[in-house]
């Protein structure tokens, strides 16, 4: 094979890797960008998508049925919101401290009802997962076909989303709510807009968003569960929001930059590229650091009320 040969298919292999990669943490990221235009900074998204993955598993291995999981996922997402904008908006508690109190209860808990399911010394089962979907016409195109058209049907259905993200934040009312709870609460509240309901909403869709992100990385990449499955993944998505600035698509943009960073490493080990292999597992969190230090850019500025309690007078 001739080196032109090797350097398309290192292209090719690399950029498909990236769009691919991305599906999840832009799915995480689109809700949590609902939840921090409230005003509420949910740190416990990596939980969530921990959680979501767990449910989505245990319900696709006993039914077999790959929307099961899905539904799961949505379902055990919208609870941890729940209990989670309790919490964050009810009780005021320091977002930051119950956001990491709660992923890492998030992990002992998932360990624990992993065991509890399937066993102690049960040995991880594939469950089914979403085949690629080829776009007719679309997924013959050359390279760029194999690359952008040759993906689960979840993928597309989260770039679809983004829009429909974008849509409802900027142009409509729900939208014009949820950005006024965020920027200037008190003056949302004396125009008749519920701050708190608003907000927890705003955690809702950023934990239902989180734990759907699990379940495409079971149920569309990995086929298993582990407690390692996401890999801080709620964490880039977090940098995603705000690297995209509140935007849903440029945090769409942000998650491609991510995906590409973290397939390069991946095909830089497939090509022996002699790189060492613990540098380039760094170099999709080396570019997050990087993204959100404001070395790209001028720095973000967030919704003026972020992580700010609301108290009626």
């Amino acid at each position: 094979m001739n080196g032109g040969m090797i350097d398309s298919a290192f292209f090719v292999t690399w950029l498909t890797g990236a769009v691919r990669l991305s599906g999840p943490v832009l799915l995480a990221s689109v809700g949590e960008i609902f939840g921090e235009r409230s005003g509420v900074l949910n740190v416990g998204i990596e939980g969530s998508i921990l959680l979501g993955a767990l449910a989505s598993y245990l319900a696709c291995y006993e039914t077999r049925l790959v929307w099961a999981g899905f539904a799961a996922a949505i379902l055990v997402g919208l609870f941890i919101g729940l209990f989670l904008a309790l919490l964050y908006v009810t009780a005021r508690a320091s977002q930051v401290v119950v956001g990491i109190v709660f992923n890492v209860f998030a992990v002992g808990l998932a360990s624990f009802l992993y065991q509890a399911s399937l066993g102690a010394a049960a040995s991880p089962e594939i469950v089914p997962m979403l085949e690629p979907l080829r776009l007719p016409w679309l997924s013959s195109l050359p390279l760029v076909g194999r690359i952008f058209f040759n993906h689960p049907p979840v993928l597309y259905l989260t770039f679809a989303l983004v829009a429909v993200a974008h849509v409802v934040l900027f142009r409509s009312r729900f939208g014009l709510s949820i950005r006024a709870v965020g920027e200037n609460p008190k003056a949302a509240d004396a125009a008749g807009v519920p701050v708190e309901r608003m907000r927890y909403v705003g955690v809702m869709l950023s934990c239902m968003t989180g734990a759907l992100a699990g379940a495409y990385i079971v149920l569309a990449q990995v086929g298993m569960f582990r407690d390692t499955i996401v890999s801080g993944q709620g964490f880039i998505a977090l940098s995603i929001v705000i690297f995209g600035r509140w935007s849903p698509w440029k945090a769409a943009a942000a998650a491609l930059a991510f995906g590409a960073a973290d397939a390069l490493q991946l095909s830089l080990q497939l090509f022996n590229s002699g790189i060492p292999p613990q540098l380039l597992l760094s170099l999709p969190y080396v570019v997050t650091i990087l993204a959100i230090s404001g070395l790209f850019g001028s720095k973000a500025r967030q919704p003026a009320a972020l992580m700010i309690p609301y108290v009626r007078n």
